[in-house]
């Protein structure tokens, strides 16, 4: 699922991180540009991931913007349950290691690649804590800006607790300052992202609609053979549901994309608003709207 990032001119929060490393014990060390490696804590036993990122194997100005910015979004995304959750910060001459919840299981992309579609249930379990994870960041001003399947890790197995992860591409909003710039993936982001203009949180929500699409359906609601097609078919925004894909769907899952994966910002659903859906408060099991 290839993307394609433009920088983003947003400020980042001011937000202090101790460098606390002598508590926690790698494992292993990174050899490759970044990568996740389990480790324990000398005092506790518990255990953690460490994501450690080469700075000099990193030469773009925007992925190392990222980079500078990422501690200090994905503290501010720390929420609980339904967040990969920053514990401690290391910087040398070399890499920055993020200390992070362990999440042992597989990513959904490989439980997609797996199983899809999934049942009617089981993604609406999902899409309730992503849901989650993105209201608690939204009432904060912070907006993920790359949801997808790569993004979403289970803490145990598939069947565990799905969590957020990955804030280096995340943005800053506020009631008078939106954010803006191409940023995300290209199956995944909104149209007024691919447009140019300024855009709010709302974009998150459109991302979370695609992925709920894939999850019914094993297939992008817009594609094409290049990123400009998948650019122009999210542009026209026809969301359609193929009766030999979407033919067992129930009517309210379908309600429901239509008002997340909606042209028009102001009428798309709030991550809030998504929770309060029939289909996600009945798990994915209502009859009628």
């Amino acid at each position: 699922m290839s993307g394609q990032q433009i920088e983003d001119n947003g400020d980042f929060i001011n937000a202090e991180i101790e460098n606390v490393w002598n508590n926690c014990e790698a494992s292993r060390r990174c050899t490759e540009n970044t990568r996740s490696d389990p480790s324990s804590s000398v005092s506790t036993g518990d255990h953690f991931a460490v994501k450690s990122i080469n700075k000099l194997l990193i030469s773009d100005p925007f992925d190392l913007s990222c980079i500078a910015a990422e501690p200090k979004l994905t503290l501010l995304a720390s929420s609980g349950p339904h967040t990969v959750n920053l514990h401690a910060v290391y910087e040398d001459s070399a890499s920055l290691h993020l200390v992070l919840d362990l999440c042992s299981g597989p990513d959904l992309l490989g439980l997609l690649c797996d199983r899809a579609p999934l049942s009617e249930a089981e993604a609406a379990s999902i899409l309730a804590s992503i849901m989650q994870a993105l209201a608690c960041c939204h009432v904060r001003g912070l907006a993920h800006r790359d949801l997808k399947p790569e993004n979403i890790l289970f803490d145990n197995n598939s069947a565990g607790r799905p969590k957020l992860s990955d804030f280096g591409s995340a943005g800053l909003f506020s009631i008078d300052k939106k954010m803006s710039g191409l940023v995300g993936t290209a199956h995944y982001v909104a149209p007024e992202v691919v447009r140019g203009e300024e855009y709010g949180e709302r974009v998150d929500v459109w991302s979370a609609g695609v992925l709920l699409y894939v999850m019914l359906s094993g297939v992008y609601p817009f594609g094409g053979e290049d990123v400009s097609e998948v650019f122009g078919a999210v542009l026209r925004g026809n969301l359609r549901f193929p009766t030999g894909i979407f033919g067992g769907v129930s009517k309210e899952a379908k309600d429901l994309m239509r008002k997340m994966v909606c042209r028009d910002p102001v009428r798309r659903l709030s991550a809030e608003a998504v929770l309060r859906h029939p289909w996600i408060k009945s798990g994915g099991g209502v009859k009628e709207l």
